[in-house]
């Protein structure tokens, strides 16, 4: 009871913002956050892990919200961790206004770190937050082992999952964009020439390499810009056929439906299930990075196309943004959003900020939206009524059993956009042409069979109206009447 009663105290002090300063004692300790461990516990694992994973640390700071949110913050990155094949050995946090400029923790932290370091046998120093080049090599030289932050380690679950030349050339750029701030030499690597003077240069003289003076990290940033300058050609090429692609289907007046959310959240399972697209599905951090279009129909016979994009999390990294802005448009240019949010989250509220960050970067936050909360058979009946009432408008579903997965695309359907144009025509039935472009992309309100041809009263785009225009009902009979 004594320890909550401070805690509270902490709390409304930091809460305060004119004290200015915590206390101390509490600024600067660490908090380990219990049940983060992935330690082997079962012998009979070693055999099945005869490489062993690198085994980490994690370190947090903690600098606003509650303690549930900084360890959730923290189990996340426990979980981005895992998918990248690493082995959690402690969760770490510590509280302070801001992290600290030079080591991320307080100074007088960065010995304790390093201590638990020691003691777990890890090497790797995960930290869940974007470090600075200086913050980087501090650490690293007070911990003696590798230190990486949460960008580097999504880009490097990026990199491990992305599939066609289009995601590996997206992720390959944010990568090098990420790392091109960050290189760094020791030792002696700063100081060693690659230029070579007269014809002779050394290892990285020749055509193309400037003379005497051009260090190996001079040489490698070069590289790196020269590299990135293609990349994004390529990707800019790439953009043009996906282009292409959409104004054909625009062409066509096919509506366009985009499954976005948080990763792990079910898209790719909820696209499966609407579709039968039979994209990969695993209970894994961005496990499909790949952005995915399949077709699908309505009741009324209408086409309409879903596409599944890729995940988003929390502090997502600007150099992926960016990379996959070519992706991420597909989003910005459909009719609707079906956002999915993880029923069992433990904080589904902070996964939908963080969704719709990233739709508002891309251009896509004022489009329709329909709230698809997943996993419900696994998630518990008070979480489940706690977020009906927050958000009376979602539909509630499991893609893993299909439970309310009909009701899904009852809603989908209602609200895809209804062609503009209402048309009354007799169609000669030699025209089966027409009458199947006005089923796959037209509303079908009646449909009758007379002497004549088929009479269709139907809802269409202008563009396929125009068509229509000679066998319309009104039309003929207006002309009938006009003649003496």
């Amino acid at each position: 009871m004594r320890d909550q009663e401070s805690f509270v105290a902490v709390e409304d002090e930091f809460d305060d913002v004119t004290t200015g300063e915590m206390e101390l004692s509490e600024r600067q300790s660490l908090r380990r956050v219990p049940g983060l461990s992935t330690e082997l516990t079962d012998v009979t694992e070693v055999e099945y892990r005869q490489l062993r994973l690198e085994r980490v640390v994690l370190v947090g700071v903690w600098t606003e919200g509650t303690v549930t949110d900084a360890e959730n913050s923290l189990t996340e990155l426990a979980a981005l961790a895992e998918t990248a094949g690493s082995q959690v050995l402690e969760g770490l946090i510590q509280r302070r206004t801001r992290p600290d400029p030079a080591t991320y923790i307080g100074r007088g932290k960065v010995d304790d770190l390093g201590a638990v370091v020691l003691s777990t046998g890890a090497d790797t120093v995960i930290c869940d937050g974007e470090l600075s080049p200086s913050q980087l090599r501090n650490l690293e030289q007070r911990t003696k082992v590798k230190v990486v932050d949460r960008t580097a380690l999504i880009l490097d679950i990026f990199a491990q999952h992305a599939k066609s030349k289009e995601g590996k050339a997206q992720v390959e750029l944010a990568q090098l964009e990420y790392l091109l701030p960050r290189l760094r030499g020791w030792g002696e690597t700063l100081s060693r020439q690659t230029g070579g003077s007269g014809r002779g240069g050394g290892a990285g003289g020749g055509v193309g390499v400037r003379g005497p003076g051009e260090t190996k990290l001079e040489t490698d940033r070069r590289r790196i810009r020269h590299r990135i300058s293609r990349l994004r050609r390529e990707i800019k090429s790439m953009k043009t056929v996906r282009v292409t692609k959409r104004a054909r289907r625009s062409r066509n007046a096919v509506p366009a439906v985009a499954i976005a959310g948080y990763t792990n959240a079910g898209k790719s399972s909820l696209l499966n299930r609407l579709t039968g697209a039979g994209v990969l599905v695993e209970n894994a951090l961005f496990a499909t990075l790949d952005p995915t279009t399949r077709k699908a129909t309505a009741s009324d016979g209408r086409l309409y196309t879903l596409s599944d994009t890729v995940g988003f999390v929390r502090h997502l990294p600007h150099q992926i943004v960016e990379a996959f802005r070519s992706t991420l448009e597909e989003v910005a240019e459909a009719d609707l959003v079906v956002h999915v949010v993880d029923g069992t989250h433990p904080d589904p509220e902070e996964q939908v900020r963080a969704v719709h960050e990233v739709l508002a970067e891309v251009g896509a936050d004022r489009l329709p939206e329909l709230l698809v909360v997943n996993k419900s058979d696994a998630a518990d009946e008070e979480t489940l009524l706690r977020l009906k009432r927050l958000w009376p408008e979602a539909i509630f579903v499991s893609a893993h059993t299909g439970w309310g997965v009909e009701g899904l695309r009852e809603a989908i359907e209602d609200r895809l956009p209804r062609p503009a144009v209402e048309v009354r025509a007799v169609l000669p039935y030699d025209r089966g042409d027409l009458v199947a472009r006005v089923h796959r992309t037209g509303e079908v309100l009646s449909t009758s069979h007379l002497p004549e041809g088929t009479l269709l009263h139907v809802r269409v785009g202008a563009a396929l109206a125009a068509e229509l225009a000679p066998f319309d009902v009104e039309r003929q009979s207006q002309a009938a009447g006009s003649r003496p």
